[in-house]
């Protein structure tokens, strides 16, 4: 489970951000509080704030550490590629355009009956990596153990943490560009392998991006075609929230694709008629933008809760009822549903979900833009006003939140350039 995500100077974010899902003291919804390695954790982080506050930067930032992670043991070799992938510093000072960025990330790994906590990071500049750390802590232990260490300013390679002959493998092999976590999981290095297959378990979505819309309501649900028991699954999950459609037909089509025989899919979903027994065959691309990206979401969803992994989802409420959202994260919020400890985090607009009912305030995060174009990230728990005090958990969150009280809203001017 993610416990605790930060990073520094990346896009808009000049400062370090920090998104905890560490539990803090409050009682509201603790039997939905996940115990590992020591940690109290929890299953949701809402992210809310004006458009271009920098939600969606708090996405990127992670989806950006599990890409390099993934990919930067090709790095090497090709200085373009790695002038391509390099992170985005903030742009509007000279110092932070020059600065390092840097990511950070403390976890369990779903699974581990040690229960053993890992706190890996780097930093990374227009050169390369220049500072890059894996800790483990035993769910016993008070203190962290390094596993290894390098800096580019010190110039220090520690890897101690790993067995001699795999230490030779990365140190014959590491280039500035290329991280050791990387190196070591292509080399099979099984301490850098955990680490990078929890990053690789990991899932996102992006639904204020097109492709990403287009791709993901035209993947299928792992088993979907040949496996009835997984068809009728989702035709549960669909009846969830959509009872018009009874199931589906499958019809496979196949097609020369350079001269090698790729099979494709027709989906159609089948409704009842009102006048008969019989199925009208709907083409699923004829159904509407809010079924498609619930049929998008399946897939993702289903990898996730059985994996107990994190699911990163950026305009979650787009094309959705507030209904759907909340039935969707009610998958994540109840333990009984949610057994492997599957968490989402998620940033939206939908101020429906702002409510004492559904989530905690340590669950609730807003995003806000200074006037120098600068944002920060904050938790409705640590919120103090004016006078420091803190927020009830009986107040309305979503009124407040709208009448500017927590900050994080859009400042709006009248709209005079029509006016006569």
């Amino acid at each position: 489970m993610l416990i605790q995500f930060s990073f520094k100077n990346f896009k808009s974010f000049r400062d370090e951000a920090v998104l905890d899902l560490s539990a803090a003291k409050i009682t509201e919804f603790s039997e939905r509080v996940v115990l590992a390695g020591n940690e109290r954790i929890l299953p949701v982080a809402a992210i809310y704030g004006a458009n271009a506050s920098g939600k969606s930067n708090i996405y990127h930032a992670f989806e950006y550490m599990a890409a390099y992670v993934a990919e930067s043991f090709k790095y090497g070799d090709e200085e373009e590629k790695f002038e391509e992938y390099r992170p985005v510093p903030f742009l509007f000072d000279s110092v932070s355009n020059d600065a390092e960025s840097g990511f950070e990330v403390y976890f369990t790994i779903p699974g581990d009956k040690t229960e053993k906590t890992y706190n890996y990071g780097f930093c990374i500049d227009r050169n390369g990596v220049t500072e890059e750390w894996l800790n483990t802590k035993a769910k016993t232990a008070r203190k962290y153990t390094a596993v290894f260490y390098r800096s580019a300013e010190e110039n220090t390679l520690d890897l101690s943490g790993f067995p001699k002959s795999s230490r030779d493998n990365i140190q014959a092999a590491l280039e500035k560009q290329v991280l050791v976590v990387s190196l070591g999981a292509k080399l099979k290095v099984d301490k850098c392998k955990d680490i990078r297959d929890w990053f690789l378990a990991n899932a996102f979505a992006d639904f204020g991006d097109p492709f990403t819309n287009f791709f993901m309501s035209h993947r299928l649900p792992k088993g979907f075609v040949e496996d009835d028991r997984v068809q009728k699954k989702v035709i549960e999950y669909f009846a969830s929230f959509d009872e018009h459609i009874k199931d589906f037909e499958i019809e496979k089509l196949a097609h020369d694709a350079d001269n090698k025989k790729e099979e494709t899919y027709k989906i159609s979903s089948l409704h009842k008629k009102i006048d008969s027994d019989a199925f009208a065959a709907i083409p699923l691309g004829m159904e509407s933008a809010g079924t498609l990206k619930m049929f998008a979401l399946y897939p993702e969803l289903q990898d996730v809760l059985e994996k107990g992994s994190v699911f990163f989802i950026d305009e979650l409420n787009a094309r959705l009822h507030p209904l759907l959202v909340r039935n969707f994260l009610l998958a994540f919020l109840n333990p009984e549903m949610n057994t492997n400890h599957a968490q989402l985090i998620f940033t939206t607009h939908d101020t429906w979900q702002l409510s004492n009912q559904l989530l905690r305030r340590d669950e609730i995060w807003f995003t806000e833009k200074d006037e120098q174009g600068v944002s920060k990230l904050y938790s409705l728990s640590d919120f103090a006003d004016e006078s420091g005090a803190g927020i009830r958990k009986d107040e309305n969150y979503e009124k407040n939140y709208l009448i500017g009280r927590y900050g994080a809203i859009p400042a709006l001017k009248s709209i005079n350039i029509f006016k006569e």
